[in-house]
């Protein structure tokens, strides 16, 4: 559910961009259904996920989170980090956080007729709240949150993770800033080979 996070590591390509935020929305083998930078984004998607997932300051971040969240915990990171993404967004990107969010939107909406219908969905709720400009503040990440908590099979008390990113906000901090430089080039090492 980092949202923010891959729309940034798509660059400037509007195809690349779409296939990375549907790409959990593509199951299987389903992207070969999908043609040029679209489903290289997909692909992307999927490689940006792998590579986070196995991560050990990402692993370190959930682990911080694993008793009380369990399996939850990596959901919980993903908007962690978009939020430091968010709030430190100066930081990585010349362009401010919401005009590049609204240039997002835009091109979700270019390439709409590409996008699997519950994505669609979601980008219309995404849109509306303007999750990705309100990542920076931590009412917009309680409220991602609690959102994702009241659409799981079972109980997650991902509505109460907020608590957690306020009580340990220095370590998600650093844990994020030595991981994101990592992310980031690992993404265009791999968009330079594919």
């Amino acid at each position: 559910m980092n949202l923010l996070a891959h729309a940034y590591l798509s660059g400037e390509n509007t195809e690349l961009l779409v296939g990375n935020l549907i790409g959990d929305f593509v199951k299987g083998k389903r992207y070969e259904h999908y043609s040029g930078d679209i489903k290289r984004g997909i692909l992307l998607h999927r490689q940006i996920d792998n590579y986070t997932d196995a991560h050990p300051l990402v692993l370190e971040s959930k682990k911080r989170l694993s008793q009380k969240y369990r399996h939850y915990s990596g959901v919980i990171v993903d908007l962690f980090y978009d939020y430091f993404l968010a709030s430190q967004w100066d930081k990585f990107h010349q362009e401010g956080l919401k005009d590049f969010s609204q240039s997002v939107y835009q091109s979700i909406a270019a390439l709409k007729e590409n996008i699997p219908s519950r994505a669609k969905e979601m980008f219309k709720y995404m849109e509306r709240g303007d999750w990705l400009y309100s990542y920076q503040y931590t009412e917009g990440i309680d409220r991602a949150l609690t959102g994702l908590s009241s659409r799981t099979k079972f109980e997650s008390k991902m509505d109460e993770a907020v608590e957690e990113l306020i009580k340990y906000e220095q370590e998600f901090k650093e844990e994020f800033n030595e991981f994101f430089p990592q992310i980031k080039k690992f993404t265009s090492d791999w968009l330079l080979n594919n």
